[in-house]
């Protein structure tokens, strides 16, 4: 009798899940539905891969300029001549270049000035037409000062200087048209020859729009004042801000105030900061559709819980609690958000890489890009299937059997 009484005083306790049933039974759901799974997960997988590539892209856009910087270095300042106290012009003496080359931390200067001339193919083209190329006086160290390159024929030399022989930038030689060396060109009333045409040099991009000439042949054939109109200076690393304090007052020591000093690798750096900076409608982009693709995900496990109350019932009958019901479609939408981030998450590195390869950069795709895609999948599998968890969950057992 005590047994007896015993045994009916007993609660069954409910079979629990563990988490590779959890799996089992949350896939089994998504297996039923194929093309409703893929439909679903596609809108996941856009978001995802939007943003992935778009961080991806701007992060290899900034690695490349970042090594860029690199290579070309930060030690380069430029002088040029700023305004007087009137609001004028204001003019580099003739004797700056030299001035420069005395301070004791720099290690190579150059310079260049501005000449009133045009660069024309033949002089049956008008002086108005100088497709914005700037003829311009160089010292012979300019090259190595900007640590520049020849891609075809020889820069200037003590010789050339003094003769009409030009060096075209890079960008120049393109708008003349011009591939080779040996040709002329007309410049000043009279032909000068191309012996040589330059590489990118991206510290110093007037040089590429410009026509060199030396400056004792500027001055004796193109009538060039002396007055340089920027000089070009390279120190040591760790002088370069020394050297930018004393510049003003070394090159104009009656008005150091009209001098004004920059450095170029400034301008790769802020742009190398900036790469980012348009990122953000994009990212704004990719969120709306990782959005769209949740409000999809909740869609489908709604429409998922009203197809399946007989299924929800039978499970309430044997035994399944409101939690283990709960758990299983909050585990559907985990596993469909899942596969739709996993399959973004590739396509957006693939296309980030894909497109750095073909720009030539180098393909980065930040750790915490794939890990925040990773996050936002968990979120927006978790928020989309809660509610139609929580409906199935409050179903009960016999309104559920009953639905025909």
């Amino acid at each position: 009798m005590t047994d007896r009484h015993h045994r009916a005083g007993t609660r069954l306790a409910p079979g629990r899940l563990s988490p590779g049933d959890v799996l089992r039974v949350g896939a089994a759901g998504l297996r039923a539905r194929p093309t409703r799974v893929i439909l679903s997960a596609l809108g996941i997988a856009i978001g995802i891969a939007t943003m992935i590539a778009v961080i991806g892209i701007s992060s290899s856009s900034r690695e490349q300029l970042l090594r860029q910087l690199d290579k070309l270095g930060t030690n380069l300042l430029t002088v040029a001549p700023g305004q007087t106290m009137f609001g004028e012009e204001a003019k580099l003496p003739a004797g700056a270049l030299a001035m420069v080359q005395r301070i004791r931390p720099v290690r190579t200067a150059a310079a260049t000035g501005g000449v009133e001339a045009t660069v024309r193919r033949n002089n049956h083209i008008p002086e108005s037409v100088t497709g914005g190329i700037a003829v311009q006086a160089a010292s012979t160290t300019l090259l190595s000062t900007l640590e520049g390159s020849v891609t075809k024929g020889a820069w200037l030399n003590d010789a050339t200087a003094r003769q009409p022989a030009v060096v075209l930038g890079a960008q120049a030689a393109a708008r003349l048209g011009l591939a080779r060396t040996g040709v002329q060109v007309w410049m000043g009333g009279r032909w000068f020859t191309v012996i040589g045409i330059l590489g990118p040099m991206p510290l110093a991009p007037e040089i590429e729009r410009s026509a060199l000439v030396g400056f004792p042949a500027a001055g004796e054939l193109l009538g060039f004042d002396g007055y340089p109109t920027t000089i070009y200076e390279r120190s040591s690393d760790e002088a370069v801000e020394s050297v930018r304090q004393v510049l003003p007052r070394t090159v104009n020591p009656e008005n150091p105030e009209e001098v004004t000093v920059s450095r170029p690798s400034d301008v790769l750096a802020a742009k190398a900061a900036a790469a980012g900076a348009f990122t953000n409608l994009l990212l704004g982009l990719g969120a709306v559709a990782l959005l769209v693709g949740g409000v999809g995900v909740a869609n489908t496990m709604v429409i998922s819980v009203l197809e399946r109350r007989k299924e929800i019932g039978l499970r309430r009958s044997l035994g399944a609690t409101r939690g283990q019901v709960r758990i299983q479609f909050l585990a559907e939408s985990l596993l469909l958000s899942t596969l739709g981030g996993v399959a973004g998450a590739v396509l957006g590195a693939l296309a980030s890489a894909g497109y750095a390869l073909s720009r030539g950069w180098p393909p980065v795709v930040p750790p915490w890009a794939l890990g925040g895609a990773v996050g936002a999948t968990l979120l927006i599998g978790t928020l989309a299937g809660l509610y139609p968890a929580m409906r199935a969950a409050r179903l009960s057992p016999t309104v559920a059997l009953a639905t025909t």
